[in-house]
Formats: structure tokens, sequence, C-alpha cells
């Protein structure tokens, strides 16, 4: 065997797997192009598969942004409402997950003004991160049921001065927090969610984590 014949072969082996990729891609592509047509045709056997999919992920979502499982529930039952009613107009200009996450942020903001006007305060979520290293909030705070009464009581007084740095973040600053750095949502899917540019989302998560290190210095 010469000197490039492993090479070679090396090569050729990459070359299949980058193949083999490409056709598993195509048939993902062309399997969810047809569950979004079956949708858009009113397909009750299909939507009920999109809610069993992604109605998970949507309740976390919204109890994040509203921190209560009542108002979760309720509005995640209206995002499903909603896109039943819209899917016909659903473009595919994102991903269908992006396009039901601007719609569950649209409901909750709703529901926000709702209670604005009742001069609710909104609570926020212990979720969020603080930082450019990406460590939720949260993850900072051992677990309780393994940790003796001291570290527990310790851990309730973090708890409080997370409470108090993320109530005072600014609803905005929070959104993209949570669909970022909780949600995992490229720049790009939380821009469209939001329905704000890329460096609007950049400038909003900067100024997010900044604040919350600001309030948080020396509590955590």
């Amino acid at each position: 065997m010469s000197f490039g014949e492993p090479i070679a072969l090396r090569v050729q082996a990459e070359l299949e797997q980058v193949a083999t990729a490409a056709a598993s891609a195509d048939v993902r592509s062309s399997v969810e192009s047809l569950f979004i047509e079956n949708l858009r045709a009113g397909d009750a056997a299909a939507f009920e598969q999109l809610v069993e999919e992604k109605s998970g992920d949507v309740y976390a979502l919204l109890y994040r942004l509203t921190e209560d499982r009542e108002e979760a529930r309720d509005l995640t039952q209206e995002t499903f409402l909603q896109a039943f009613r819209h899917i016909v107009n659903f473009r595919g200009d994102s991903d269908l997950r992006t396009w039901l996450y601007r719609i569950a942020v649209n409901q909750a903001r709703n529901r926000w003004r709702w209670w604005r006007r009742r001069r609710r305060d909104v609570t926020l979520s212990l979720d969020a991160r603080s930082g450019d290293n990406e460590v939720p909030l949260g993850a900072r705070l051992p677990d309780e049921s393994e940790a003796n009464p001291e570290q527990q009581t310790l851990t309730r007084e973090r708890e409080r001065a997370l409470l108090g740095a993320l109530g005072a973040l600014a609803r905005p600053y929070r959104e993209v927090v949570v669909l970022r750095d909780i949600e995992g949502l490229s720049y790009e899917e939380v821009a469209a969610a939001l329905e704000i540019g890329v460096g609007t989302v950049k400038s909003r998560l900067s100024r997010g984590r900044a604040e919350l290190r600001r309030r948080l210095e020396g509590s955590l």
C-alpha cells in the first residue's frame, strides 16, 4: 500500500458520510414539507401530532415568561388555537418551532398588557443566564434535596437575590434571555420569534446579562 492510499481511503469514507448525511437531510426536509402541507390543508391528525410534539416546548417557554403554571397552561392552549387558525398563512420563512414561539411570545405579551392594566406585577424566572459563560443562574443553586439545613438556608437567600434581580429586568430583555440562553434559539431564530433585527437581539441580550450581573454581584 502506498503512502497516499490511507489518505485516499479516509477522504472516500468522509465523502460517503457527507453523502449519507445529505440524503438524510433531504428525507427529513421532504417529510417536514409534507407535514406542513398537511397542516395547511387542515389535517386534524397532523395538527394533533404538532400539539403532541411541540406543546411541551411551548409550555416550558411560557412558564419561564410568566412564572405561573396556570397562566402557562392557558397560554399554551391559546397559542395552539391561534396556530390552528393561522397555519394556512405559514410561509415557511422560519421553522415551525420558531413560528410557534412567535405566537407564544405574543400571547404572553397580550397577557402582560392585560395584567398591567390591573396593576399586577409580573414575576420572573430563575432560569435566565447572566454572562458570556452561558451558565444558567439557576444552575448555580445547589439541589435542596441534597443539601444540609445550612446550605438550604443559603440557597433560599440566593433565590431571593435572583428573584430581586430578575424582577427588575425589563420584559424585552427577559424575552431574549429566555429564548437565547434557555430555549437555545440562534440569534436569527430569536429575531424571527420576536420580529426584531438580529442586532437588536444581541443588544438586548448584552444589556440584560449586564444588568443581571450588576444586580447579582456578590450574591451568588
